[in-house]
């Protein structure tokens, strides 16, 4: 039987909108008070999602933002049509980040001091994990270049040197994305409620691809805002990174997703990447089914010989990779492998070469 093809799983899930997309600068309304905008990336994975939620707070009409899209002129740009042409007249009021990831957070400090006064700050919401692991990384290298992450990587089997060398000079990678973030913050917590517009949205703590990434879920508007967690047509990034090396993010993130399993079949799930979709459901097994089968082909892969990440790019990842994806796959097999070493399915050892490899059991 010829396994389902992304766009067999993706046929599963409902597209209220179909393709309609915002266009640059606008925003189209997904539900009542809610819209939804889409701002560029210049990367692989080419836009994130954003949304605008209809508030009041202290008694003033204004908007609730929910993540924030990186650093970069063409986004200040393009908010500042949002400004003019999408917010009726009205002040944003306070923003809220799902995660500490650049695309989310980086325009966090511009859009919050943007739209602070002297008689009405705006503030940032977000858990406190992620604004402090966010604050960490505006201040140096972090696990995404320079010299810990080149080491780390090694370890794991890319001995390619100019990779590593491009890896060891890449140690501005989070700050030049999120140069900065706001001093202070609101602590979300993970089934908190947050009154938004006069609906109560509760928070739902995710893990393993983010430190504490926030989703906000709506019964009253049946709505989640899903964020990274939960995403219709590609799957979430779960990496293990230098500054954890030993962590077992793939577990985090399984056991997470069956947080969603028990919202209402008709939610409208509102992601950060891809369209907004009903089918959560479907969807969340559709990602246990994907996990499930590449564990099973890592196993398969270490049964032949003991293998590193690096040997095992190819079983996960059969498209090329550029030196920026490379370092996200690499992260993601050492996730994988290191579910199954956890499991006691694979055995770790560390060679003469200084590369760990794993075998099967």
């Amino acid at each position: 039987m010829t396994p389902p093809t992304k766009d067999d799983l993706e046929a599963r899930l409902h597209y209220p909108l179909a393709d309609t997309l915002p266009e640059p600068g606008r925003s189209l309304e997904v539900a009542p008070g809610i819209r939804w905008l889409r701002m560029p990336l210049p990367f692989a994975l080419d836009h994130i999602n954003l949304w605008l939620l209809r508030d009041t707070i202290d008694g003033v009409d204004g908007w609730t933002v929910v993540d924030c899209g990186i650093a970069r002129d063409t986004l200040r740009t393009l908010w500042e049509q949002v400004f003019t042409h999408e917010l009726q007249g009205l002040p944003v009021l306070r923003v809220i980040v799902t995660h500490m990831h650049p695309d989310h957070i980086g325009l966090a400090h511009w859009l919050c001091e943007r739209w602070s006064t002297p008689e009405r700050a705006c503030p940032l919401w977000i858990s406190a994990t992620d604004y402090h692991l966010a604050r960490l990384g505006t201040q140096g290298p972090t696990a995404f270049g320079g010299d810990s992450a080149a080491a780390f990587f090694q370890a794991h089997g890319l001995t390619d040197p100019d990779a590593l060398a491009q890896v060891r000079a890449r140690t501005s990678y989070f700050p030049s994305l999120v140069p900065s973030v706001p001093p202070r913050f609101h602590r979300l917590l993970d089934g908190m409620p947050v009154t938004i517009g006069g609906r109560v949205w509760r928070c739902i703590a995710g893990y393993g691809h983010a430190p504490e990434h926030m989703a906000l879920y709506s019964d009253a508007a049946g709505v989640l805002i899903s964020g990274d967690m939960v995403l219709p047509r590609i799957s979430t990034n779960v990496s293990v990174y230098d500054s954890e090396p030993e962590s077992d993010p793939l577990t985090l993130f399984l056991d997470s997703l069956e947080r969603y399993r028990p919202l209402p079949p008709d939610t409208l799930v509102l992601p950060s990447h891809g369209k907004p979709f009903t089918g959560l459901q479907e969807r969340i097994q559709q990602l246990q089914d994907h996990h499930a089968e590449r564990l099973t082909e890592v196993v398969a892969a270490c049964r032949t010989r003991p293998m590193s990440a690096h040997d095992i790019l190819p079983v996960l990842f059969t498209r090329a990779l550029d030196l920026h994806q490379t370092t996200f796959a690499m992260g993601e097999s050492v996730a994988h492998l290191h579910r199954l070493w956890f499991a006691g399915q694979l055995r770790r050892r560390h060679d003469a070469d200084g590369v760990y490899r794993f075998a099967a059991v």
